[in-house]
């Protein structure tokens, strides 16, 4: 089996048969530009909690309003974030399960990069945890 066959959970993606059109690489370049923020990171690692209004995200992450509001800003044009209204508020909050998918992705590849993992042994630690549970 090659490299990229397996994914996740065993899901073949034969992506390379079908190609990418430029539209969707071009967004997918804007969306890994966008997660290549620390900032951005960190809003949406908060918004993964709950939904949160502009001063509270700036008392949490003792950021200033305007880096706040134009990280926010960026998230929002890029349909990562949206916004609600509650009474007189705005509340920020992740636009789908999509984005949660995405994040929870990179963290397991993060989480078995930094063990020095390869991912057939992260996959094996899963295994034995869902075993145990």
């Amino acid at each position: 089996m090659s490299c990229l066959q397996l994914v996740h959970y065993n899901i073949y993606l034969p992506c390379y048969n079908r190609g990418m059109k430029k539209d969707v690489i071009i967004e997918l370049e804007t969306i890994f530009k966008l997660l290549g923020n620390r900032q951005r990171l960190t809003i949406l690692e908060l918004l993964r909690e709950r939904a949160y209004s502009v001063s509270e995200i700036i008392a949490i992450l003792d950021m200033e309003q305007s880096a706040v509001s134009h990280q926010l800003k960026l998230l929002r044009e890029a349909q990562l974030v949206q916004t609600k209204r509650q009474g007189r508020e705005i509340l920020y909050c992740l636009s789908d399960s999509h984005v949660l998918t995405l994040l929870d992705n990179a963290l397991n590849h993060v989480s078995h990069v930094l063990k020095k993992e390869t991912h057939e042994e992260f996959l094996a630690e899963e295994r034995e945890k869902n075993k145990k549970d």
